[in-house]
């Protein structure tokens, strides 16, 4: 069975459908109005009457006139790979934000598919007077969830105003996001850095919603470690721009951590996905980590050894059997300060405000006090030699530090000696 397929059977199990049998026809041209051909249709529906399925799912996205046709000529309930996942989100959203999220995405996707089924529609406002002059039912329907939309839309704006300001709040860490293909193990890997209880369960699409959490990757070093919803092929373009909110953690994040499942066979077609959806949020290019996890899970020592040699510079992990994480947070170290600007600052002790913001925004790796003075002032004072390193986003704020004192000069201390 082809890969694709078993995930389509996977997404249908997820959302509580049986699979009784699965088709993969040979299509050598996909047709407008049936997607799959007449022939094929007539068949579908013949295998629906004589095993009474009741619910037919297809791997790729239909349009509004295939799903149309496709349902009326087999009398039986049909959906896309978009309508699946969509279903598979909305049960498993839990927060506010996550119900608004999947909400949005449903309208979006039922606006251009809308039958005679929305007239219920109409009693969320009263059916008396919503219809315009010559206005046909679905015309109504349609304009309800324009409606609707918009006031979704201004809801996740405002969502999106109150994250953005709690990041703010968060810029003396550095920012780090897991990603990775749905059921990679993001979450039971969150839980096991973390030590927290992120939702983890066995399924697609566990978690929907960001969680973010203060992790020690060693003593007096902390990260914030964001769990964000997974990826899959054909992810529905509207999912990614609902969840906008929720991906900005990976479009803020200093740094990826991506994870891969290295028990499954198809585990580079899942890094290209999740590489593919990196590129549509424009955060293809930041500094990655590759993890394997559930090592623990290959059958043949072979293949991990197999995997070290193709993979030299990626962590290798059992986040439910806490495998490996001291190695990570080693790498993760080293990936964190490979991107950092180090610099030396000398400034006037008296300046604790600037040297208080030094420390909450770096990593201060020496300081020592002596004398200096400037070109303006011939009076020797007490200063600080500051030695500290700082994430890149940092520059614009540090660049101004240095040249306010770039003017100061050390006095050696048989300088001071003879002047006294």
């Amino acid at each position: 069975m082809d890969d694709s397929i078993r995930e389509l059977a996977l997404l249908a199990d997820t959302a509580g459908a049986r699979v009784v049998d699965t088709i993969v026809p040979q299509v050598q041209k996909i047709n407008g109005a049936t997607y799959v051909g007449s022939g094929k249709v007539e068949e579908l529906g013949a295998r629906v009457k004589d095993e009474e399925i009741d619910l037919l799912i297809f791997d790729d996205d239909l349009s509004p006139i295939q799903l149309r046709n496709i349902e009326r000529a087999t009398e039986c309930k049909l959906l896309d790979r978009s309508a699946l996942i969509l279903d598979i989100f909305a049960r498993h959203a839990r927060s506010a934000t996550a119900k608004t999220q999947v909400e949005l995405a449903q309208l979006e996707y039922l606006r251009t598919r809308l039958t005679r089924q929305w007239t219920h529609l109409s009693r969320q406002k009263g059916g008396i007077g919503m219809r315009g002059p010559g206005e046909t039912q679905i015309e109504t329907d349609r304009r309800m969830i324009g409606m609707r939309i918009a006031t979704l839309k201004e809801r996740l704006q405002k969502i999106d105003k109150q994250r953005t300001t709690q990041r703010k709040g968060r810029d003396q860490y550095s920012r780090v996001s897991l990603v990775g293909y749905t059921n990679a193990g993001k979450s039971t890997l969150m839980n096991a850095l973390a030590d927290t209880s992120v939702l983890a369960e066995d399924r697609l699409f566990a978690t929907l919603d960001a969680t973010t959490r203060v992790v020690y990757v060693a003593q007096n070093k902390q990260v914030l470690l964001s769990d964000t919803v997974g990826f899959i092929r054909k992810l529905p373009h509207r999912l990614i721009e609902s969840f906008k909110s929720t991906l900005d953690e990976v479009r803020e994040a200093d740094l990826l951590l991506h994870v891969l499942d290295a028990s499954h066979r198809g585990f580079k077609e899942q890094k290209r996905v999740v590489l593919e959806t990196l590129k549509e949020l424009d955060s293809h290019e930041k500094p990655t980590l590759l993890i394997f996890n559930k090592i623990d899970a290959l059958k043949d020592p072979a293949e991990l050894i197999a995997l070290k040699q193709d993979f030299p510079d990626a962590a290798f992990v059992s986040a439910l059997r806490g495998i490996g994480l001291v190695e990570l947070k080693k790498k993760l170290i080293e990936l964190i300060e490979s991107d950092f600007i180090e610099k030396t600052l000398l400034m006037p002790v008296t300046d604790q405000k600037t040297v208080a913001y030094l420390r909450r925004i770096g990593e201060i790796l020496s300081e020592d006090y002596t004398w200096a003075q400037t070109s303006y002032e011939d009076e020797a004072h007490a200063v600080v030699r500051l030695s500290f390193r700082v994430a890149p986003r940092y520059r614009e704020d540090v660049e101004p530090i240095i040249a306010k004192y770039r003017d100061l000069k050390i006095i050696e201390e048989a300088d001071l000696d003879t002047d006294s």
